[in-house]
C-alpha cells in the first residue's frame, strides 16, 4: 500500500518539532525533513515540497506564502500552520468542529489553513451561538486569554528555559494596541459583524491556554438564558471526539480553571459560568496551545486528509 510522503517545512520550530514528535513511529506515512545543511536552500526546499503528497508548513507568514508560491505540482496538498492564509479565499479553515461539513471539507481540500491557538477557543465558543441566533453578530465582545510562554515560539522557550536564561514574568499582557493579528480570524470564522476586543497574555508556565468571554444576558437576543447557551454548545459538539462541554455552573463556589489541565492532548474543554441574579455569563475554554492550538490540530487535519486518500 502507498505510504503518503509528508514534508514538514520548518520542523525545527516549536510547532514543527511537536508535529514531528506526534508523527514519529507511524507506519502509515513517510516523513520527509531536510538536514540542517539544506533547510535554507531554496532549490532543495522547492524540490521537497513538490515531491510531497502533503506538506505541513511550520513557517513565519512571509515564508509560508513563499513556500506555497513555489508549488508547481498540482497533486501537492498543504496544511499551513502559520497565520498567512487563515482568511484567504480558496483556503479551507482547519477547525473540523466548525460545523457538520467542515471535517469533510478538510479531508478533500488541497489547501488547509490551521487555526491560530487563541482563535480556536474563541471561535469554538462563539460560532455556534452566533449561528443559532442566540448571540447577536454585532455584540460588543471582549476576549481575554492567557497562554504559556511557548506561545511566543522557540525563541521564547529558549529564553526562559536555557541555563542562565531569563525567568518568565509571572504575567504579562500584550497586544495592547488592540490590533493583534488573530482578530480578523476570530471575526471572520465566528461570524461576527463587529470587531471584538482581544487581549492576550503570557503566564510563567510553558504551555496551556485559558480563554474567557464575558456576556451580558440583557444584550443578547430577547429571552436568551444561560441554559439556552449551554444547550446550544452541547448540541453542536455532541459526539465531537476532541471537544468537551462541561455542565453549566451557576451556583456555589466554582473550581478555578487550570490552563494546563489539557496539556499534551488535542482536546478542548468548554465551560459556561452564570450568575442569574446579575444576568451575566462567562464563556470559557481550556486547551493546550501546542496541542489543539497548533500541532495537535495539524495532525488531526492531516489524519482527515490521509483517511480520504485511503478510500
Amino acid at each position: 500500500m502507498h505510504q503518503p510522503l509528508i514534508f514538514i517545512d520548518g520542523d525545527q520550530g516549536t510547532t514543527g518539532l511537536q508535529i514531528h514528535a506526534r508523527l514519529h513511529g507511524r507506519s502509515d506515512l513517510r516523513l520527509l525533513t531536510l538536514p540542517e545543511t539544506e533547510r535554507k536552500d531554496p532549490q532543495r526546499r522547492r524540490e521537497a515540497i513538490n515531491s510531497a503528497d502533503i506538506a505541513l508548513l511550520c513557517l513565519p507568514d512571509a515564508a509560508a506564502r513563499e513556500a506555497v508560491a513555489t508549488i508547481h505540482n498540482p497533486a501537492v496538498r498543504v496544511i499551513d500552520a502559520s497565520s498567512a492564509h487563515r482568511t484567504t479565499p480558496g483556503w479551507v479553515y482547519g477547525l473540523p468542529e466548525l460545523d457538520e461539513q467542515q471535517a469533510e471539507r478538510i479531508a478533500q481540500a488541497t489547501r488547509v489553513s490551521n487555526p491560530g491557538c487563541y482563535p480556536t477557543g474563541a471561535i469554538a465558543l462563539l460560532r455556534p451561538l452566533v449561528r443559532a441566533g442566540l448571540l447577536p453578530a454585532d455584540y460588543p465582545l471582549s476576549v481575554h486569554a492567557i497562554s504559556g510562554y511557548s506561545g511566543g515560539g522557540r525563541a521564547a522557550v529558549e529564553r526562559h528555559e536555557q541555563s542562565g536564561g531569563d525567568p518568565a514574568p509571572a504575567l504579562q499582557l500584550y497586544g495592547l494596541e488592540l490590533a493583534h493579528k488573530h482578530v480578523p480570524e476570530i471575526q471572520a470564522h465566528a461570524g461576527l459583524s463587529a470587531r471584538p476586543v482581544f487581549l492576550p497574555g503570557y503566564g510563567d508556565y510553558r504551555q496551556g491556554i485559558v480563554l474567557s468571554i464575558p456576556l451580558q444576558l440583557r444584550l443578547l437576543s430577547p429571552g436568551v438564558t444561560a441554559e439556552h447557551l449551554q444547550a446550544c454548545l452541547e448540541q453542536h459538539y455532541q459526539g465531537a471526539r476532541h471537544v468537551q462541554v462541561m455542565p453549566l455552573h451557576q451556583q456555589g463556589p466554582a473550581t478555578p480553571l487550570d490552563p494546563q489541565a489539557l496539556n499534551d492532548s488535542n482536546d478542548l474543554r468548554l465551560a459556561l459560568y452564570a450568575n442569574p441574579e446579575h444576568g451575566q455569563v462567562l464563556l470559557t475554554a481550556v486547551f493546550d496551545n501546542l496541542g489543539k492550538g497548533a500541532s495537535g490540530a495539524a495532525v488531526q487535519n492531516l489524519d482527515l486528509m490521509l483517511a480520504a486518500m485511503r478510500q
